[in-house]
């Protein structure tokens, strides 16, 4: 008589915050679907929030961001032995790209746990899909919108003034009340522009589940940056989830 071996168990960790309501509902969905394809790996989420209630370049807005509440947030995740920590946040792309490596290094030291982030797998996508000219789709003010531009220029990823939209929200829990009709507007403008990839680029974004739907009318690549710190997060712990159907062309490349 034989026994079917026990699926491998990945605990992934998330940071979220306070004020969001989208990415929790999303990334269940996700690892729904992940879990079906493959059978021999068990995923489950586990979060815990720090206090993010607005998106601005204000001293309490970028104050939101300092390290100590997300470390303490980040030791509340490894107290459930996480395998991995993921910060399911874009706050790098208007504070800088060096942010986050300084967060996941502090919480690696801090926990013992490898970490990544939104941007970070964001980026990792951008170089595997060798991405220069990028549509940026986001529901933020000019001058954050102005700031995440600057810095991926930085990096050599063109957003050049027509291939980015925002909304000039500043308020996290209004973003989560932006429709789908608002979002295939927006990413259809940034298209337009003979982009390479476009992202939508806030986890407050119900924008996730209609990846699928962009990538299948505009042919290139739509990065959502709750699904990309998913992505990384599994790539990290050694879990190969090519081939996972219908939340991206992400999924196309491991």
């Amino acid at each position: 008589m034989s026994s079917s071996s026990s699926p491998k168990r990945i605990r992934l960790g998330i940071l979220t915050p306070s004020s969001n309501t989208a990415l929790e509902p999303l990334t269940y969905e996700l690892i729904t679907v992940l879990n079906a394809h493959l059978p021999s790996t068990q995923i489950t989420a586990h979060f815990s929030r720090f206090s993010v209630t607005k998106i601005s370049l204000t001293p309490d807005g970028l104050a939101q961001f300092d390290l100590g509440p997300i470390l303490a947030a980040a030791q509340l995740l490894a107290d459930a032995q996480v395998d991995i920590i993921g910060w399911s946040g874009t706050s790098a792309g208007w504070l800088d790209f060096s942010q986050d490596l300084t967060l996941c290094a502090e919480i690696e030291k801090a926990t013992g746990i490898k970490a990544t982030t939104s941007i970070l797998a964001l980026n990792k996508a951008l170089e595997l899909w060798d991405v220069k000219k990028l549509g940026l789709v986001t529901p933020y003010l000019d001058d954050v919108q102005a700031k995440i531009v600057e810095n991926y220029k930085g990096i050599g990823v063109e957003i050049g003034e027509k291939m980015e939209r925002h909304l000039r929200v500043v308020k996290n829990t209004d973003i989560a009340d932006i429709g789908e009709k608002t979002l295939d507007g927006m990413v259809g403008d940034v298209v337009g522009s003979g982009v390479d990839a476009v992202t939508t680029f806030c986890t407050n974004l119900i924008a996730a589940q209609r990846v699928r739907f962009w990538e299948e009318k505009y042919k290139v690549p739509v990065f959502d940056t709750v699904t990309t710190v998913v992505w990384d997060m599994l790539r990290e712990c050694g879990v190969d989830a090519k081939g996972t159907k219908g939340w991206g062309m992400i999924f196309d490349k491991n």
